[in-house]
């Protein structure tokens, strides 16, 4: 049998897989390097996709979980009513002085802070146009007073002549009617007089009262007019000043005439004045819901000044017990005050009405019991019925005993 020469004999062995060549050394060792790459790219993805789920979880389960909240019961308050107001001081007697005729200004008597008695003349106006007219109004009523008297001879004479059908009835009626006319002339012409010497006696300017100059606004030769526009003096009188503050509405009903207040002022520190309240305006201010009252304290001694301002110091039995609470406490909603309160692990919006706010402390008047758990900084998010996590921060520290709503559902279920 003849054999081709082109053929390869299986001695050859190129088709053979035995007869490849074996792999080298670093091809193997770049294929188990990307193979480990591969393993810790898969490892590191898995634990972040773990630690995220986690995070999620402790999110949610955060945000699922009851509030912690610190509780502590409300401080009583005091047996008395405790207020400190601010009272507004004014003179007793408090009054703008003006001119009541034209002039001008010959002199004044009495500069700023002088102490005046009543009817003590404090300047002189000069009215010289005044004066002339006063002077024409006279000659006039003297005029009138001469017509009327002839107009009454005349009168008389002819009432006695008409008697005896001397002269005309009609003539008689005449000058009785004349006479009459004359004598409403006379009478026009003394009240004409008598009101320009009624403001010829406004020449000089009087104190209206017992007191002291607190402005002057005039000098000697300035024009002066009558009216408002241009004020001449103002005094006040300070023997007795009053004191005006306003009482909020819960304590209205304790504020009565006769009561004795203590003031105090800043320029005159630790020193206390005692004042009377002798009248309120017995009516609530609808827009401050506040009592106006008035308080008159005696200033003969001067000490005193109008115009200042004074602490007003008002202490009345309360009616109820009040309880005091910090003003974080507090709660401002939509429907009014409230106060939270914890009854067992569900939180309380109680509402309350309160009375003075020191800034730090609020006083609760009514809405609290001695033994309500408040809330002592409730999160804004605290809604009604709303399961929540009691602190107790009087516990001592390190052994802070915490309850929370899941771990006495927990103890309930056990035993």
């Amino acid at each position: 049998m003849s054999h081709d020469p082109n053929s390869h004999s299986p001695a050859a062995g190129s088709g053979h897989p035995d007869d490849q060549k074996p792999l080298s050394p670093r091809y193997a060792l770049t294929v188990l390097a990307a193979v480990v790459v591969v393993l810790v790219v898969l490892a590191v993805t898995g634990i972040l996709r773990r630690s995220h789920a986690d995070t999620v979880l402790a999110k949610q389960t955060n945000a699922d979980a009851p509030p912690t909240v610190n509780v502590e019961p409300p401080t009583p308050g005091a047996p008395n009513n405790s207020l400190t107001l601010p009272g507004n001081v004014t003179a007793y007697s408090d009054a703008p002085i003006y001119a009541r005729t034209d002039g001008y200004l010959v002199h004044w008597y009495y500069d700023i802070g002088a102490h005046v008695q009543k009817g003590a003349l404090l300047a002189v106006i000069a009215t010289p146009e005044l004066d002339q007219q006063l002077q024409q109004a006279e000659h006039d009523l003297v005029s009138a007073q001469a017509n009327a008297n002839n107009a009454h001879i005349q009168a008389k004479r002819y009432s006695d002549l008409v008697k005896d059908h001397a002269v005309s009835e009609q003539d008689t009626d005449t000058f009785v009617n004349q006479a009459a006319s004359t004598a409403a002339a006379v009478r026009s012409a003394e009240a004409n007089v008598q009101r320009l010497k009624e403001l010829q006696s406004f020449e000089k300017v009087y104190a209206p009262f017992d007191g002291i100059v607190t402005a002057r606004d005039v000098d000697n030769g300035q024009l002066i007019n009558n009216g408002t526009n241009s004020e001449l003096f103002h005094m006040q009188a300070v023997q007795t000043l009053r004191v005006y503050t306003n009482v909020p509405q819960a304590y209205a009903p304790d504020v009565k005439p006769g009561m004795k207040i203590p003031l105090t002022f800043l320029e005159h520190p630790g020193k206390t004045y005692t004042g009377d309240l002798v009248r309120t305006a017995s009516a609530i201010d609808p827009v401050s819901r506040t009592l106006l009252v008035e308080i008159d304290v005696d200033n003969r001694k001067g000490e005193l000044l109008p115009g200042s301002l004074a602490e007003v110091h008002i202490t009345a039995p309360v009616s109820t017990q009040s309880y005091i609470v910090p003003a974080a406490a507090v709660m401002f909603r939509h429907e009014g005050l409230r106060v939270g309160t914890v009854v067992g692990h569900t939180a309380r919006l109680v509402p309350v009405t309160i009375g003075e706010d020191d800034g730090a402390n609020i006083q609760i008047i009514t809405g609290l019991k001695p033994t309500d758990a408040v809330i002592q900084d409730p999160p804004d998010s605290l809604i009604e019925g709303e399961r929540v996590t009691v602190v107790h921060p009087s516990s001592a520290p390190g052994t802070r005993v915490a309850q929370s709503a899941a771990g006495s559902n927990k103890n309930e279920g056990g035993q």
